[in-house]
């Protein structure tokens, strides 16, 4: 029942410069059909369960009139970067190389989850032939380095030729950074000179339109708790908590005092929006997005 995936701020970036891009979720996720199957704590055999997955949306894709079968790249973040390892074990020839985002399976109720992990990729290293690179950060909550570092060494310890990149610390948690718009600025110069490393295009070929942001009212400082309309107290201490988050950040109220805060993701404006909609019977309307007051009366 959770909601389906949509990795908006990759996809952008890859339309940007031609690409078709397909996210599939696994089965079983987001109202899809078929059962996700689990596999307990064989890391391996899942890891090639998803892959089964991957081959088949790629099979599919290359028959289509618009696709260049002989120019694709398969890229994945957390459990989708350990089903992407997985798929190139027995990769379409066209799949020029692979992106690892996080990658990994963590299971903590199984007996020494990491070595399971370690010892799965492996055993993909030692049958893999299509070009790789690996991007995990310094704070990540899930699969921190030094565990990423330890998987990667084991998966060219088998012969695979691949690239590991240390991305630093990302706010606070840089396992999020493939989901925030603003992770691009990150990502994306590691990722440019592995595609045109394996001979894909990295050139912008198409403007995708966004929309302008809001611009400062003069309204108020940004930090006033108390110039904020319409707020209760709940409302100026959900404000507080507002001033404590990383840019990207939006603040929504509407005239009846409801309210809502967004961070991050693909477009925290709208998700403030929405959210403050919710539980409101008028209009919400935009009070602070990042370091500025936007409210006008």
């Amino acid at each position: 029942m959770q909601a389906r995936s949509e990795p908006l701020p990759l996809a952008r970036e890859f339309v940007r410069r031609g690409y078709v891009v397909v996210a599939p979720n696994r089965r079983g996720f987001a109202q899809s059909g078929g059962t996700y199957g689990k596999h307990g704590c064989d890391v391996e055999r899942n890891g090639a369960a998803q892959a089964e997955d991957v081959a088949a949306t790629v099979a599919f894709m290359s028959r289509q009139p618009y696709v260049d079968a002989q120019h694709m790249v398969v890229a994945g973040v957390s459990h989708g970067g350990l089903a992407t390892i997985a798929y190139g074990v027995e990769a379409a020839p066209g799949v020029r190389g692979l992106i690892n985002f996080s990658g990994g399976l963590r299971q903590d109720a199984c007996s020494d989850w990491q070595g399971n992990l370690t010892r799965a990729f492996g055993a993909y290293g030692a049958k893999t032939k299509v070009p790789s690179l690996w991007l995990y950060g310094q704070n990540d909550s899930v699969f921190p380095l030094g565990l990423g570092v330890r998987m990667y060494d084991r998966y060219v310890a088998g012969g695979a030729a691949a690239k590991m990149v240390d991305l630093g610390v990302y706010k606070n948690d840089s396992h999020r950074l493939l989901g925030d718009r603003d992770g691009v600025f990150v990502w994306w110069s590691p990722v440019e000179g592995f595609l045109r490393q394996v001979g894909m295009p990295t050139r912008v070929q198409y403007r995708i339109a966004q929309p302008d942001p809001p611009k400062a009212s003069g309204y108020a400082a940004v930090e006033s708790v108390d110039a904020v309309p319409f707020l209760d107290r709940a409302g100026r201490e959900g404000y507080r908590t507002f001033l404590q988050q990383y840019p990207d950040r939006a603040f929504a109220i509407s005239t009846s005092g409801a309210w809502s805060w967004a961070e991050g993701g693909d477009d925290p404006n709208a998700l403030a929006l929405a959210n403050c909609q919710k539980q409101s019977p008028d209009q919400c309307r935009l009070y602070a997005v990042d370091q500025a007051v936007v409210w006008r009366e």
